[in-house]
C-alpha cells in the first residue's frame, strides 16, 4: 500500500504519548529502551508522567516527538506492508521522517534532535522573542507585514495560516497591525521563543558540526525539506536543509502541494494530535489523512488501511 509518511512539530506533544503503545507492544518497549539507553536518561519517563512543564522544554520534546513518531511508524509496518512513496515532518518533524525511511538510525536521530532542542532552548535565554500566528489572510501579506515589523515569516502552514516570529516587539507589532494588513485574526503563541527566525541563529551554527558528525545516507525514498520545499538531493543538501531550517521558513504548505500535485492523495500522519490532518484539509480537499497517535487510532487505522 503506497503511501506519504508525516510527522508532526513541537507543540503537538501530550504527557502519556506513548504509554499505551509500550503497554501493548515489546518492539515499542524495546525501542523505548534503546532511547533511554542512547541519551543517558529516562526520556520516556518524562513522555508519560511529565510533568507538562517538564516535557514542554524544547529539550525534552524534540527527541519525545521523534520517539513517538518512529514508534508508531514501526508499529503499523508490522502490521501492514507500507510502502512510503514519500515522507515529510513539520519543523522537528523532518528529522522523525528522516530516519522513518532510513537517513538516519534511531540511536544517532535521538541524540541530533535532542541537542537541536538544547541549543534552541539556550538560543531563546539568550535573546527573549514570540511567535504570533495570522489567520486569513496572504502570504504575501504575512511578508510585507514582517517585514516592516522587523520579523520573520516562521511557517507557511496552510492557506490561510501563516506564523511570524522575532523580538517580542516587532511580533507585538504585527499582531496590533495585522487587521489593517487584510488579516481576519491575530494572535500570540505560547511559545518559548522565536523559533525559525533570525533569532536562532547561535543554535543554527551549534547545530552544523552535530550534523556533519551524525552517520546519514541517502534516503530510499524522497524527503521534502521544509526549508527548500522539495525533496533532498544528497546527503550533503539533507545536512545543509536541516541546518537552514533552524532560522528559515517552514514552507509546509508548499511541500503537501507538491505531492498532492504529483498525484498523492494519501497521507499518514503518525504523533500526537490531527494537526496536519487539518492544514491539509486546507491545501487539497481531496487527499485523505489517517491519524495516528496512540494504541486506539493505529487499530482504527489498520482496519481503516486494510480496506483500501
Amino acid at each position: 500500500m503506497k503511501a506519504v509518511l508525516i510527522f508532526p512539530g513541537q507543540g503537538a506533544q501530550k504527557v502519556g504519548m506513548g504509554k499505551d503503545l509500550m503497554e501493548v507492544s515489546g518492539t515499542a518497549r524495546e525501542m523505548m529502551q534503546a532511547a533511554d539507553e542512547a541519551l543517558g536518561f529516562s526520556l520516556t519517563q518524562i513522555m508519560f508522567n511529565g510533568p507538562d512543564e517538564q516535557l514542554t522544554r524544547t529539550c525534552y520534546c524534540q527527541p519525545a516527538l521523534f520517539l513517538h513518531g518512529l514508534v508508531i511508524e514501526r508499529l503499523l509496518r508490522e502490521r501492514l506492508q507500507i510502502e512510503p512513496v514519500a515522507a515529510a515532518g513539520l519543523s522537528l518533524g523532518e528529522f522523525t521522517a528522516h530516519a522513518a525511511v532510513g537517513t538516519m538510525t534511531l540511536e544517532d536521530g535521538l541524540k541530533l534532535v535532542q541537542k537541536r532542542g538544547a541549543f534552541m532552548e539556550e538560543a531563546c535565554a539568550a535573546e527573549p522573542g514570540a511567535m504570533a500566528a495570522l489567520i486569513g489572510g496572504s502570504d504575501e501579506a504575512a511578508r510585507e507585514l514582517a517585514e516592516t515589523c522587523g520579523v520573520d515569516v516562521a511557517n507557511y502552514n496552510c492557506p490561510g495560516q501563516v506564523v511570524v516570529s522575532g523580538v517580542v516587539e516587532g511580533v507585538d507589532r504585527a499582531v496590533a497591525r495585522a487587521k489593517g494588513a487584510g488579516f481576519k485574526l491575530a494572535k500570540k503563541l505560547n511559545v518559548a521563543g522565536a523559533y525559525h527566525s533570525r533569532l536562532m541563529q547561535s543554535a543554527k551554527e551549534k547545530l552544523i558540526p552535530e550534523l556533519a558528525a551524525t552517520p546519514m545516507k541517502m534516503p530510499d525514498v524522497p524527503v521534502y525539506s521544509n526549508f527548500a520545499a522539495r525533496a533532498v538531493q544528497s546527503v550533503q543538501d539533507i545536512r545543509e536543509v536541516l541546518a537552514s531550517q533552524v532560522c528559515g521558513s517552514v514552507r509546509w504548505a508548499t511541500c503537501m502541494k507538491e505531492l498532492t500535485d504529483r498525484g498523492e492523495r494519501l497521507f499518514i500522519e503518525m504523533g500526537p494530535g490531527r494537526t496536519l490532518a487539518g492544514m491539509m484539509a486546507r491545501i487539497c480537499k481531496e487527499a485523505r489523512v489517517i491519524s495516528i497517535e496512540d494504541a486506539a487510532s493505529l487499530e482504527q487505522a489498520v482496519e481503516e488501511l486494510g480496506c483500501l
